[in-house]
């Protein structure tokens, strides 16, 4: 494992547009500047694309096409398992490196370079695995051939939480499966995508199959990409907003599009529940990567019973967080992204305040540099609140109360998202029946986390469409195509 400091670091990351295998300014010249939300200084300013750079883009991954999807499998998926290999000898730089650009702690960034490379190795092996088949038809006159095929040239827009995992969860499947792609990671954490992509040239990755856009101006590089009829695929992790215009602008060129979109998590603690592995899970799937995350827990739905109990042993916990930057000693609580981030949180706890919940500790942003929010902790959140009802993405755990199975159930699914749920009960059928009536994609039954790679990630609802992750995730970026063919037993 390399050991390099963070001055190092920053000067071995490139800064400008990856195309065709060559690292390039922008067309125009123009730059956008990086910023540490731990300390808001600018930490590296990089090329930003206009639109002549994201056709540019998109003509490299058009003209590598062809000859990447004739790349025997085997092939595509040694490069794939040559990146997960040279990622963990290069994972501190990694982890350090978004420690910087987003702010997560430390020990979290190192997670997500494991978490992240699992989607390097998984496609790795699911490359040679694509498959077809072949039989007669049920009359006997004809033999049916089933393939799956490359769907061509990907768009893939990357969100700013998780700078690594998902840049990983959709390269790895669309290079597995045979696709070029050109990706626009978000500009406020894009240093990640471009060392990725650094290292995928290192390990072989032909010109043209990756393309790396970063860039302020969002739509207007992204529209003429998607309204491009090369284009066959789209893929987007980030908000439910962003993601309806985008499946309008999609449908134009009737394209495979797979959206990974908002989230609302249900966490329902019931009676029965160890109390020990609820408030454990809690803490996990509410203060991961400080809240900002769509698998984060929004909803803290505990039977009226155990309530207070509950609340009392999270907030001593949260009350033991320590708050800073990322790169220090035994911080958990790292910077929101941005001020905005900041600004939203306090309006949440301050609207949940006014309609009666009780404030058990944190609520307010802190002040000096950077963009930090306590940890918090709400009881008694009305009905009504806007925190029950909007994504917080922060360090906010807000408790409201039920009294029956029903109410659970009911409460949970008040809510156009449906991405993950989270349950605690030590009642198997409870457990079975949460699983057949919680309205979600994913579910952690007694537990916090729920990520894999081997696992599809996904909601359902206005929480987006598709998977990532697991076999669901290379199918994808593959088509079917039928071939009927004579019996050739025939006379």
């Amino acid at each position: 494992m390399t050991n390099v400091t963070e001055a190092e670091l920053l000067r071995m990351v490139p800064k400008e547009l990856f195309v065709n295998g060559e690292w390039v300014p922008a067309a125009d010249g123009a730059t956008l500047d990086v910023v540490d939300p731990a300390t808001g200084l600018v930490i590296a300013s990089i090329a930003d694309a206009g639109v002549a750079d994201g056709a540019a883009a998109l003509d490299a991954a058009v003209d590598a096409q062809d000859s990447w999807a004739a790349t025997p499998p085997r092939v595509r998926g040694e490069i794939l398992r040559r990146a997960f290999d040279l990622m963990q000898e290069r994972k501190q730089e990694f982890a350090l490196l978004m420690t910087i650009e987003m702010g997560k702690p430390l020990a979290e960034a190192y997670g997500e370079v494991a978490y992240g490379g699992e989607f390097l190795r998984w496609f790795s092996e699911e490359a040679v695995r694509i498959s077809g088949r072949y039989g007669s038809n049920p009359e006997g006159t004809g033999r049916m051939l089933v393939s799956q095929h490359p769907v061509g040239p990907c768009f893939l827009i990357t969100p700013w939480n998780f700078p690594l995992a998902m840049a990983t969860r959709k390269i790895a499947p669309a290079l597995a499966a045979g696709c070029t792609v050109v990706v626009k990671p978000a500009s406020l954490t894009p240093l990640t995508t471009l060392y990725f992509a650094k290292l995928l040239a290192e390990v072989g990755l032909p010109a043209g199959v990756l393309n790396v856009i970063t860039t302020s101006r969002s739509g207007a590089v992204s529209d003429p990409i998607i309204a491009d009829p090369r284009l066959r695929k789209l893929s987007f992790t980030g908000s439910t907003a962003v993601g309806r215009r985008m499946i309008g602008q999609a449908g134009q060129g009737v394209l495979r599009t797979s959206m990974e979109l908002g989230g609302n998590a249900p966490f329902i603690v019931f009676a029965d529940a160890d109390l020990d592995k609820a408030v454990d899970g809690a803490i996990a799937a509410k203060f991961r990567n400080v809240g900002q995350a769509c698998t984060a827990a929004n909803r803290f739905i505990v039977q009226a019973s155990v309530a207070e109990e509950f609340a009392r042993r999270v907030t001593a916990r949260v009350q033991d967080f320590v708050v800073g930057r990322g790169t220090a000693e035994n911080v958990n609580i790292g910077p929101l992204i941005n001020a905005g981030a900041v600004e939203k949180a306090s309006a949440l706890v301050q609207d949940a305040l006014e309609r009666g919940a009780t404030l058990l500790t944190g609520g307010d942003s802190i002040e000096g540099a950077g963009t930090f929010f306590e940890p918090t902790v709400l009881a008694g959140v009305a009905a009504g609140s806007d925190i029950l009802r909007e994504e917080i993405f922060g360090p906010v755990l807000a408790i409201a109360t039920f009294d029956e199975e029903e109410d659970a159930v009911r409460l949970a699914n008040d809510t156009e998202f449906g991405l993950v749920s989270y349950v605690f009960t030590r009642d198997l059928a409870r457990g079975q029946r949460m699983v057949e009536r919680l309205q979600t994609g994913m579910m952690g039954l007694n537990i916090g986390v729920i990520s894999n790679a081997a696992a599809p990630f996904g909601g359902v609802k206005q929480s987006g469409l598709g998977r990532e992750g697991g076999p669901e995730g290379i199918q994808e970026y593959l088509t079917t195509k039928y071939t009927m063919t004579p019996d050739p037993f025939a006379d």
